[in-house]
């Protein structure tokens, strides 16, 4: 795999991955960057989507909407396209996953609308920047997620729990991280859950449901964030015919930069 250095510009970054270079998750790739969640739904499903979206933004935080039938997301990244700008995309069909793929253009027809949503990778540089550590950067793997009891509000068709995100964080620095993360709200924003796994509904952390497990060791506590693959989780339990996401860890990446979904 290149090496993820080279990429200085999120430009730079869509045209790796379009091209085939940049096939793995985008964690740490272009720092200063956001990233986001997609899910693309025909039209019939897309106010439902935007429905439960609102009803739920801290899974769900929307950045930008696509017209219908136009891949473009204008608002985030101009001149890029959704259909191939992302490492890996998921095709869902009656809430079952069908397959994975690396660009979904010859599914996309003009009834087609594209979501993104912020994405927790978006705070991590601000994270390392204050020198709390990011494990699942550090071994160069995608960050742990894993399905939850929590109910996320219904929207019309659309039902489920919400996913989370974890990050071991030295207990020392876990006040700074959520005062750090509480800045995003954009982007999940501060922490749902602490130390407690049980208390969400998670019984082992070495087997998460999207991902790859990461150690947490003596003195770090597990920190829990809302996930923008909750969506996911809401395909399977909705089953609508026809959806496609990114694939777990595998994020768009926007122009716009992480500084800009900061509040002071």
């Amino acid at each position: 795999m290149t090496d993820r250095t080279q990429y200085a510009t999120p430009e730079k970054a869509r045209r790796a991955i379009r091209d085939g270079e940049w096939t793995g998750p985008t964690s740490g790739l272009v720092p200063g960057a956001a990233q986001a969640n997609l899910v693309m739904l025909p039209r019939e499903w897309a106010y439902d989507f935007l429905l439960f979206a609102q009803r739920n933004p801290k899974p769900c935080p929307v950045l930008d909407v696509t017209e219908m039938g136009d891949p473009e997301p204008r608002g985030v990244a101009p001149g890029a396209d959704i259909r191939t700008d992302l490492p890996r995309y998921r095709v869902w069909r009656k809430g079952e996953l069908a397959e994975e793929r690396e660009e979904v253009a010859s599914l996309w027809d003009d009834s087609m609308v594209g979501f993104l949503l912020g994405c927790s990778f978006t705070f991590e540089w601000a994270m390392l920047q204050a020198h709390i550590p990011v494990r699942h950067i550090e071994l160069g793997r995608n960050v742990p997620m894993y399905r939850t009891t929590v109910p996320c509000r219904e929207a019309g068709r659309l039902s489920g729990t919400m996913v989370v995100s974890m990050r071991p964080i030295p207990e020392q620095l876990v006040t700074k991280t959520v005062i750090i993360t509480s800045h995003y709200p954009s982007v999940h924003g501060a922490p749902v859950q602490i130390g407690h796994p049980e208390g969400i509904g998670i019984t082992d952390l070495d087997a998460p449901d999207f991902g790859d497990p990461v150690p947490v060791r003596e003195g770090e506590v597990p920190v829990f964030w809302a996930c923008g693959v909750t969506p996911q989780s809401i395909l399977m339990s909705s089953r609508p015919p026809f959806a496609i996401t990114h694939a777990p860890g595998h994020m768009f990446i926007c122009s716009v930069r992480d500084s800009e979904y900061a509040i002071c």
